[in-house]
């Protein structure tokens, strides 16, 4: 921007250098759907702990498996989850409500069990001069009186959570300190239900709140939603990023339906995200023949074919751990979340170009796998696109694979393996954020010498990390846009192109020795 000479003397400008940092978007923000004990329902909840997960959604609960998946998910490295409850409503909506002081009917936030253990208390304010004075200065502005008011105090009796408003309303002409307005904007508990009394309820202490109950089990329709309407797993829509993607079997004895595995990968593969799929229990239901049944199943009817299975892994078996909730005795467990905390782990200590594979893989808060696998077991699921989960003595239980589920031998794709899948979202995402700036610059030389700029810088940076193969940025990638990526037709149509390729490092799945015998010809 050129600036007014008016005077003799020195003039400063500052020039824009046209550079533009790229950031790298995290790569292990993993999302939970399922069913917990509470919780808003279908709005994406980040957590970055378990103990803000029991807060916010009740902890474990021994009939909802999802609750296990997100313990395991912290306990093996993962740092920040997003949570999606779904609910089935069954012949009613599942919400408690209490109606107290004979008038003011009172629901609970969310659906489910928990409400029933809800308490509310009306109250009046104490008949003092001071009291007095306060309420006349709160009554006089809205046009009230001092009988127009009362305090609410609801108990959730099985957390020891109480919330208190004092100085509330019924009137219509009460401002913010109608109750309906003031338990919408601050509760966590409550909401007022249908049309507020045309008085102050009558005192009442303990009003116990019934009704509520957790639904029925989660089916297939119920799991896939509607993009429109952002339900089920697409109330992810809601959600600005997330990385992976895990949906724990609603019950201890069910599985996932293949159509909503399938449905889940599509998904991904739109919001360039990877999903971790849990195996059927029905595949090691007789230990003896498990993996064969695998094998069979896998060949067979995968649970997520064609391209879509390049967002996708696979684990297996399942783990069995101790149940604080049962006595601690063993009970058989979906991996998918111990598997997404490992994930988070080697991202956060190697990088996502990392396999998350390896003796450094260990599981934690493992006692067994549901069936312990020996290599030759191991050899007849790998070229399948299966990832094995080991037992090494000294070591634990560690995983054993890294392929997705488009890496069977047979099919020869190139992101047969999950560290060079999930580097690809990981930059495709990056670059899509961090070129939105390109959006209605004039498309020409001096805009594409910006983006080869901003581009190189970035990729540069991950080649300095150790993501790509090849001892010269010249062998690890390129960046191209210029007059043979973007034509003039282009120009004349607003498009620009870019071109970006990357050599990635794929994990050294095989080592093989070679030992020879030599003899001393002395």
């Amino acid at each position: 921007m050129s600036i007014t000479l008016s005077y003799p003397g020195v003039y400063i400008q500052e020039v824009p250098s046209g550079v533009r940092t790229l950031a790298s978007v995290p790569t292990s923000i993993t999302a939970f759907v399922g069913r917990c004990t509470l919780g808003a329902v279908e709005q994406p909840t980040d957590c970055f702990s378990f103990g803000e997960f029991v807060r916010r959604f009740g902890g474990l609960a021994a009939d909802f498996p999802l609750t296990y998946a997100v313990r395991d998910f912290f306990a093996n490295g993962g740092g920040q989850a997003q949570i999606v409850r779904l609910f089935r409503a069954g012949g009613d909506d599942g919400v408690a409500r209490v109606t107290v002081g004979g008038s003011l009917t009172l629901m609970a936030a969310t659906p489910g069990g928990w409400g029933n253990a809800l308490r509310a208390t009306v109250s009046y304010a104490a008949n003092t001069p001071a009291d007095n004075a306060a309420l006349d200065s709160i009554a006089l502005p809205l046009g009230l009186t001092r009988a127009d008011f009362f305090d609410l105090a609801v108990q959730d009796s099985a957390r020891g959570t109480t919330e208190v408003y004092r100085n509330l309303s019924v009137a219509a002409t009460a401002g913010a300190r109608r109750v309906d307005r003031t338990l919408a904007a601050s509760s966590n508990l409550v909401r007022t239900d249908g049309a507020l009394p045309g008085a102050r309820p009558a005192e009442q202490a303990g009003a116990a709140a019934a009704g509520g109950n957790d639904g029925q089990t989660l089916n297939t329709p119920t799991y896939q939603g509607d993009l429109d309407a952002k339900t089920g797993m697409r109330a992810l829509e809601k959600a600005d990023l997330f990385n992976i993607l895990c949906i724990p079997p609603d019950t201890r004895d069910s599985d996932i339906a293949p159509e909503v595995w399938a449905s889940a990968a599509t998904y991904c593969v739109g919001r360039r995200v990877f999903l971790v799929v849990d195996p059927p229990a029905t595949w090691t239901a007789n230990p003896a023949n498990a993996v064969a049944t695998a094998r069979d199943a896998v060949r067979n009817a995968p649970l997520v074919s064609g391209t879509d299975a390049r967002n996708a892994a696979l684990y297996f078996p399942r783990l069995v751990m101790r149940d604080p909730l049962r006595d601690n005795q063993l009970e058989t467990f979906a991996p998918c979340g111990a598997i997404a905390g490992l994930y988070a782990r080697t991202d956060a200590t190697r990088g996502v170009w990392k396999a998350p594979a390896g003796l450094d893989a260990a599981l934690t808060g493992i006692d067994r796998l549901e069936v312990p696998l020996t290599d030759d077991e191991n050899g007849v699921l790998n070229p399948l696109g299966v990832n094995c989960l080991r037992s090494f003595p000294g070591l634990g239980r560690v995983i054993w694979g890294a392929r997705t589920m488009r890496g069977t031998d047979q099919l020869g794709d190139e992101y047969k393996y999950v560290p060079v899948r999930r580097l690809a979202l990981f930059l495709e995402e990056s670059l899509f954020r961090g070129t939105q700036w390109v959006v209605f610059e004039p498309n020409d030389e001096p805009l594409w010498a910006q983006i080869r700029l901003n581009i190189g810088a970035f990729m540069q940076q991950l080649f300095r990390q150790g993501a790509f193969q090849g001892t010269s940025p010249r062998d690890a990638y390129f960046v191209k846009c210029d007059r043979e990526t973007t034509t003039q037709d282009d120009i004349d149509r607003g498009i620009v192109n870019i071109a970006v390729g990357f050599a990635p490092l794929k994990p050294a799945e095989f080592v093989v020795i070679s030992i020879q015998q030599i003899r001393n010809a002395d």
